[in-house]
């Protein structure tokens, strides 16, 4: 069985539904932990009780880590979320002795296929990341870091525990949603280590895991009988980071900011997981009796500018997608 855990609030329930919803279809056997970050989340994880779903309040995580109200005072909402990142593994391997590796998913990754051949190129060490594979007209970006914080695992022995109390003292101490040279969010923390961790940490190889707007680019991506695949290897997941969902039928893909994906790949992604996201909310509605709005709020920063609000309505013309 392959434990994974993740994270999200209201906002983002209906994307951590998805989430499940295409674990279960990639027939693999598995246990999705889920931090719930208000009391709405834990209430609606809790009505569902869904098989292979266990749901963990953050007050329980806040009261086995009392340094985390020090960081919930001196951070905004999105990077005490950051802080999360490493100490929800860690909960989880310290709290149940039997799981013998423990993995993270951001909440708005989409499975197209089974995970296994993560966990084989895994083998037997303690570590797995997955760098931002950059195509070189976005190298620059590599200030942010070399990996992206979307999908590690971490094995319950002597190095994987030390790879994750580290990272947490990090981010308790810092974690900020800027560039700060050496260190950015939780993210940059895992520039060093490929240095301290050695044989014991797998840099992912596989080209069908990781993809994201940042990398379409990098390989190739090529439908084949209404499958995708990269760089001639099979989709296995597809990071959707910065969709924002303005309407059932419109979303805004954001991809402006990284290139613009050939419109076949991009409808059978972007408008594939807008419909996704649609059954969910249905699926919702119908075990639960009631479902959130299938529209974004912003979360990052403290209000919309005006400059910030122009930038957006210039990238609407490129980034925007009606799906009906």
């Amino acid at each position: 069985m392959y434990h994974f855990c993740t994270y999200f609030d209201r906002n983002y329930l209906l994307r951590g539904l998805t989430l499940y919803r295409s674990l279960v279809a990639s027939g693999c056997d598995f246990t999705l932990n889920v931090l719930a970050l208000d009391s709405d989340t834990e209430g609606t994880l809790r009505q569902l009780d869904l098989p292979n779903l266990k749901t963990i309040p953050l007050t329980t995580l806040e009261a086995w880590e009392p340094e985390l109200a020090v960081a919930k005072g001196n951070r905004s909402l999105i990077e005490y979320y950051f802080t999360l990142s490493p100490l929800l593994p860690l909960y989880i391997l310290k709290h149940e002795s039997q799981i013998e590796i423990i993995t993270y998913l951001d909440a708005d990754l989409y499975f197209y296929g089974s995970p296994e051949p993560i966990f084989t190129e895994l083998g037997d060490h303690s570590i797995l990341v997955i760098e931002h594979r950059y195509p070189d007209y976005l190298k620059d970006n590599e200030r942010f870091g070399l990996f992206n914080v979307q999908y590690e695992s971490f094995r319950h022995d002597t190095r994987g525990l030390t790879c994750l109390e580290r990272w947490r003292d990090q981010c308790l101490e810092w974690c900020y949603d800027k560039d700060d040279a050496t260190r950015y969010a939780d993210q940059k923390y895992l520039d060093e280590w490929p240095a301290l961790y050695g044989d014991s940490l797998v840099v992912l190889q596989n080209r069908g895991a990781g993809v994201a707007p940042w990398n379409w680019a990098t390989h190739p991506l090529e439908l084949q009988n209404d499958e995708m695949h990269v760089g001639g290897a099979p989709l296995i997941f597809y990071h959707f980071h910065g969709v924002k969902i303005f309407h059932p039928c419109f979303i805004s893909n954001g991809l402006a900011d990284w290139g613009i994906m050939p419109r076949r790949p991009r409808r059978w992604l972007y408008a594939g997981y807008l419909r996704q996201l649609r059954k969910t909310r249905t699926w919702l509605a119908d075990n639960n009796g009631n479902a959130p709005a299938l529209k974004d709020h912003f979360i990052r920063g403290k209000g919309v500018s005006m400059a910030t609000m122009r930038e957006i309505s210039r990238k609407a013309w490129v980034q925007g997608m009606i799906v009906c």
